[in-house]
């Protein structure tokens, strides 16, 4: 079996040196902004994150329906309920005339029978 040769340190700067051209020549080997491949690609991401906001915009449109649309039933709910009570509150209201009016033809009657038994006698 060899021995194994370690790295000197000459040879760890000539690997560092070499990653660092690989690095920089992939850089430069990358299209420039005025690449048609790249401008499409821009086009096209550009295309998409206009449609997500038509997307945003409409689901809060419709959002903003949906709030007027419950906001108009609970307020149509709330004029029904008014007016029950109004009509409940009315009927009480009759209800105690009703009363009212039969408690005094009831003391009419009485008052009527008293008179006749007083011109009786």
């Amino acid at each position: 079996m060899r021995a194994y040769k370690g790295d000197g340190h000459t040879d760890r700067l000539k690997a560092a040196a070499e990653a660092k051209r690989n690095l920089l020549d992939r850089f430069r080997a990358q299209p420039g902004p005025d690449d048609p491949a790249v401008q499409q690609r821009q086009a096209e991401r550009k295309a998409i994150a206009e449609a997500r906001e038509a997307r945003i915009a409409e689901r809060k449109a419709a959002r903003e329906a949906e709030a007027a649309r419950k906001a108009e039933e609970e307020a149509a709910r709330k004029a029904e309920e008014a007016a029950r009570e109004a009509a409940a509150a009315a009927e009480k209201i009759a209800e105690a005339a009703r009363a009212r009016a039969l408690l005094a033809e009831q003391k009419a009657a009485r008052d009527a029978r008293y008179a006749a038994r007083k011109a009786r006698r």
